[in-house]
């Protein structure tokens, strides 16, 4: 298995074991959402939010189908930058998609599960609310899109040395 492969699906199994065993904690082993929020440092809590449409709350379904084309919308996503990483050779690039995929993944779980994603961190420094509650998939997803964008070095040919 090449080294790229690696390192992307290395990246999306930690970010989908992460996000999932944070949720799973926080639901069913401290019960979350009838004990919130719960303090993390002064500018960093968890709250209970479902959400039932995309980034940032956008496109809210209330509708049976309307969830299942997202959760399918998801999951073809993450099964569409498989196969990008299985082509590719950059390591930055093969990083930044196991992020996505991991989160992608995360998140298409608990569509599956739950009808939302259940999202808990809240993250508000004292000169501003960031009023957007996340979870670990989004953030890995965060960082992992513009990992998408890294120019990966060139590798010297033989044709190019001196």
């Amino acid at each position: 298995m090449r080294a790229t492969l690696r390192i992307g699906l290395a990246a999306a199994a930690i970010i989908l074991a992460a996000d999932q065993a944070s949720k799973l904690y926080l639901l069913n082993v401290h019960g979350l959402p009838a004990n919130y929020p719960i303090e993390v440092f002064s500018w960093l809590e968890f709250v209970p939010v479902w959400n039932r449409g995309i980034s940032w709350g956008m496109f809210q379904q209330d509708s049976a189908a309307g969830r299942w084309a997202l959760a399918g919308f998801q999951a073809a996503a993450a099964l569409a930058l498989t196969v990008w990483l299985w082509r590719t050779r950059g390591r930055m690039l093969a990083l930044g998609l196991g992020l996505i995929i991991g989160g992608a993944i995360g998140n298409a779980i608990d569509r599956f599960a739950y009808g939302a994603v259940f999202d808990f961190i809240h993250f508000h420094p004292s000169f501003f609310d960031f009023i957007y509650v996340f979870n670990v998939a989004d953030a890995a997803i965060a960082v992992g899109a513009p990992l998408l964008l890294y120019p990966e070095p060139k590798a010297e040919t033989a044709a190019e040395l001196p």
